[in-house]
């Protein structure tokens, strides 16, 4: 595929691996508007396949594979997406994950750490590696907290996780606050369960469901030219 029109949009969205889960969904709304999205997951296999599934409906896409974790990945892909497309106007961080931790007392801090890595290391390093190419386009971040997250959740047994999406959230106040002088945005948003194939399997049958459209829509305008004023924002989603 040949690189974008300079005024054509470049999208990064990572955690994009499997069907039926958000970053599907978060893909295709932004690929509908015209948008070339560069489709990011671990496994080189499952960025091909989204990627492939965007470009049979007809939208432009591009597939990357990276640890995201890992700084020196980070920052390589970063600079192969930013050869390959010239321009980048906003970072979608959908790379993260669920685990129950149980009591904490009871709790295993492999479990704690690695939901650190996953949700907060990922979207920390995304971030650096990307920020030089959006101040260039004076893009947006966006971040995927939880509702966990949020003041007077619940997080019995899900203490792990919570923690690291407070962190995401400290971690978007932080680069709102420091990157306005450059004309970046960031802000999150912080829905309750979505419904995605793993949570449709998994979770209780009266489970009420953020539909992952409804994800998409909020990211898809958090990375719009309607919200240029909004940055350092929370926005909760709710069934």
């Amino acid at each position: 595929m040949s690189a974008p029109t300079a005024a054509a949009r470049t999208i990064v969205v990572t955690g994009v691996a499997h069907r039926g889960q958000v970053g599907e969904a978060v893909a295709e709304a932004f690929a509908r508007q015209g948008d070339l999205v560069c489709v990011v997951a671990r496994s080189a296999d499952d960025a091909n396949a989204r990627s492939a599934d965007l470009a049979a409906r007809g939208h432009r896409a591009l597939a990357f594979a990276c640890d995201l974790a890992d700084p020196a990945a980070t920052s390589a892909l970063a600079h192969a997406v930013a050869s390959a497309t010239g321009r980048i106007d906003a970072l979608v961080n959908l790379a993260g994950g669920f685990a129950m931790s149980g009591p904490v007392a009871d709790s295993d801090p492999a479990t704690a750490a690695h939901l650190h890595r996953i949700n907060v290391d990922t979207a920390l390093l995304a971030t650096r590696a990307f920020l030089p190419a959006l101040r260039q386009s004076q893009g947006a971040v966006v971040y995927v907290a939880s509702a966990a997250a949020l003041p007077g959740a619940r997080v019995r047994n899900v203490s792990a996780y919570a923690m690291a999406k407070t962190s995401v959230l400290v971690l978007m106040r932080a680069v709102a606050q420091e990157e306005r002088a450059h004309g970046v945005r960031a802000n999150a948003i912080a829905p309750a369960a979505i419904r995605t194939a793993a949570n449709a399997e998994s979770m209780p049958d009266d489970t009420r469901y953020v539909e992952r459209e409804d994800v998409a829509a909020a990211v898809v305008w958090l990375c719009s030219p309607e919200a240029a004023a909004v940055t350092g924002q929370v926005v909760e989603l709710s069934p």
